[in-house]
């Protein structure tokens, strides 16, 4: 009987030998996530930021390999839909293995993103959300790397009065969160300075803007601001200007896409927006990443994709920080949310990175751009400090 078992029982002890050195030399799986449009009207700007985020994960893959970790990217398309975002986000709570999130894009998506993931401790980092409501909720999971809208309005209401000359203007925003906090801003930071506010219009409308622009005929105010996005600003600019009304049209960072002045056509005239990153020329540090984004992805980086980087380095960064002070082994998601709100973070391409309490970059960028000849100009340079902490 003995002599029956003991090639059995050998075999048993090799092949349980050999699951163990497999597993032994298995990496564990660290995801993070992008939640951002990669179709419809603003892909551009999605596909932008995902791509930066990409060539973040790119480079910290080694770093990650050596502590046995491999690290991987996961999209998530959104459609600019705050449904389709909070989906996305619920999907990532559910799988342990997703450790933090660059996104979302738009304001009125980070927004019940970040809750539907802050029960989970699966800390964001948005590129690109300036509401003021992203911060405010005092969620400990949520941060980001751009201005506030409270900074941005005054800064587009300064530009207005001081450069523009303005004494009489007529806001639009496009009844999204983004936009209309955006521009609920700029009308307060104007009428503090004594500036004729004639409307504060919110639409919806994608492509008959003709009752607006006989309104603003009909007001003729000396600056037209419009909270909102490029694919819906650019038809009503060329809408605008066909009707003969050449005042100038300024906007916020919604307004920062290469693909405005195609919509706008002749349009994108007289046209300055603010904007959470500037031209990626105006970023010395830049140059080899925007070549190494054209390599990569075949056409030119822009700003969505500097800052979506940056805000990818953050996380990263992060959780490195926090897989260490747990003796290099995969954190937890309450350790790297803990990491990423406590870090200082150097050596990105928009300057160094570190949060106040509420999740709010403790000094970030601000720049005014102007279209000339349908091609962004930096005009302003502003650094700016969150109004709360």
């Amino acid at each position: 009987m003995k002599t029956v078992h003991r090639p059995l029982a050998l075999l048993t002890a090799l092949l349980l030998g050999s699951t163990l050195a497999s597993t032994a030399g298995a990496q564990a799986t660290v995801k993070i996530a992008t939640i951002g449009p990669l179709s419809g009207p603003q892909s551009l700007l999605g596909t932008q930021m995902r791509n930066g985020v990409q060539l973040a994960v790119n480079e910290y893959k080694p770093q990650f390999k050596k502590l046995g970790m491999d690290l991987q990217l996961v999209a998530f398309d959104d459609q600019a839909d705050p449904a389709t975002g909070t989906a996305a986000a619920r999907k990532i709570a559910a799988d342990r293995q997703f450790l933090a999130v660059v996104g979302a894009l738009n304001s009125g998506t980070t927004i019940p993103a970040s809750a539907a993931l802050a029960p989970s401790h699966v800390a964001l980092v948005s590129s690109s959300s300036t509401a003021d409501q992203v911060t405010d909720r005092g969620l400990s999971n949520m941060n980001r790397i751009v201005p506030r809208d409270d900074a941005q309005g005054p800064a587009a209401a300064d530009f207005i009065a001081n450069t523009l000359k303005a004494k009489k203007v007529y806001v639009l925003n496009d009844k999204t969160a983004y936009g209309a906090g955006l521009a609920n801003e700029v009308e307060k930071a104007l009428k503090a300075k004594g500036i004729q506010v004639v409307a504060n219009e919110g639409t919806e409308e994608k492509n008959d803007f003709s009752s607006i622009v006989a309104k603003i005929k009909l007001q003729r105010p000396d600056v037209v601001y419009f909270g909102g996005i490029y694919s819906q600003i650019g038809v009503f600019l060329k809408q605008l200007r066909d009707a003969g009304v050449t005042v100038p049209v300024m906007g916020g960072d919604g307004l920062d896409s290469s693909e405005l002045p195609k919509i706008a056509g002749k349009g994108a005239e007289n046209v300055y927006y603010t904007t959470t990153g500037a031209p990626v020329e105006a970023f010395p540090p830049a140059k080899t990443f925007a070549a190494t984004y054209q390599k990569t992805f075949g056409n030119p980086a822009q700003s969505f994709a500097v800052l979506g980087y940056d805000a990818g380095k953050v996380v990263l960064q992060g959780i490195l920080n926090a897989a260490k002070a747990n003796g290099n082994k995969v954190p937890t998601r309450e350790q790297v949310e803990a990491a990423i709100r406590k870090g200082n973070f150097t050596s990105l391409l928009s300057g160094n990175v570190s949060f106040n309490s509420a999740g709010d970059r403790t000094s970030a960028k601000l720049y005014v751009i102007k279209l000339v000849g349908g091609k962004p100009n930096l005009d302003t340079t502003l650094t700016v400090k969150p109004a709360k902490s």
